[in-house]
């Protein structure tokens, strides 16, 4: 077990297997040592996290499902990386995308799930430049949507 997971593991996270794809795309595409993940939705188990921002969820409640994204990043980061996570040499990039109502302003305290998540479980490798935006709606009716990019060994 390499360092990464080590400290997912003291934080009582165990990453599941990488999501496969809900349409026609792949799940990651590498190119020289930048990786960009399609977005993740956050799901537990079967289970998808669904609501809307400023209507029938609230900021932290978005945020743990935005948390949730990040682990599913994570899982895609290791399978593009065979298996070996400690291969991530920089979070670069994050953008959340929020199903949120028109007049909902907390999108970064929401994307702040995944953010936060990276940084608690990477370290300065987690610390990334970022994005979070309102939609009007996301698949299948879920809260978020986190996409990333980042450099591989």
């Amino acid at each position: 077990m390499g360092e990464f997971e080590k400290r997912l593991a003291e934080m009582g996270v165990q990453l599941p297997d990488a999501p496969a794809p809900a349409a026609n795309y792949v799940p990651y595409v590498q190119v020289g040592d930048t990786l960009y993940v399609s977005g993740q939705i956050p799901k537990q188990g079967d289970t998808l996290i669904t609501g809307k921002l400023g209507d029938d969820m609230d900021t932290a409640t978005g945020a743990g499902a935005a948390r949730v994204c990040a682990i599913a990043l994570l899982a895609q980061v290791k399978a593009a990386c065979g298996g070996d996570l400690d291969r991530l040499e920089q979070v670069v990039k994050l953008t959340g995308f929020v199903n949120s109502t028109p007049d909902f302003g907390e999108q970064p305290m929401v994307v702040n799930g995944a953010s936060d998540f990276m940084a608690e479980a990477l370290g300065e490798a987690g610390r990334h430049a970022r994005s979070a935006v309102s939609a009007a709606s996301l698949p299948f009716g879920v809260a978020v949507e986190v996409e990333g990019i980042f450099r591989i060994a």
